[in-house]
């Protein structure tokens, strides 16, 4: 027969249900069943909270309206990261996010611009005919995304008594 645990937890601790609660502690951030402490992370540690609270919520043990209430966080980031977790699997919430390309600046657009550039153009003749920022076609030369252009001219300017 199976022994009922009570719903006994340390003291400073915020229920999530009767038998999960969290505690924040120096710098820490401690879960507990019961009693027992389960699990810990950094306050900052925004990747194991959501890992965690996504885990939670997976396995049944507390809702997703719970930990709404519980840490005052949306529900659609809740929902968010539960579907990363579905999806993606834990190691999704450690990833760095992924380097969305310039709308501006497309690979097509490069293209044009490149061949702008090797036909003598310069950066604000570029700017203007492409309808980009002269400082975005800058940083793309800086980059390397871009070849030759202002630079040699800057250079050769500079060498010229």
């Amino acid at each position: 027969m199976p022994q009922v645990q009570f719903p006994i937890f340390p003291a400073g601790t915020t229920p999530i249900t009767a038998e999960i609660a969290f505690a924040q502690r120096e710098g820490q951030v401690t879960y507990f069943n019961g009693h027992l402490p389960v699990f810990t992370h950094a306050a900052e540690d925004l990747g194991a909270f959501r890992l965690y609270t996504s885990q939670l919520i997976a396995n049944g043990t507390v809702s997703q309206q719970q930990i709404v209430q519980a840490f005052g966080v949306p529900l659609v980031t809740v929902k968010r990261c539960c579907k990363r977790l579905r999806e993606q699997g834990a190691g999704a919430f450690f990833k760095p996010a992924a380097r969305k390309e310039g709308s501006r600046l497309t690979s097509e657009r490069l293209a044009q611009a490149q061949g702008l550039l090797d036909q003598g153009r310069s950066v604000p003749e570029l700017s203007q005919q492409l309808g980009v920022l002269k400082s975005t076609l800058h940083k793309a030369i800086d980059d390397g995304r871009l070849k030759g252009g202002f630079k040699k001219k800057r250079m050769a300017l500079r060498r010229q008594p």
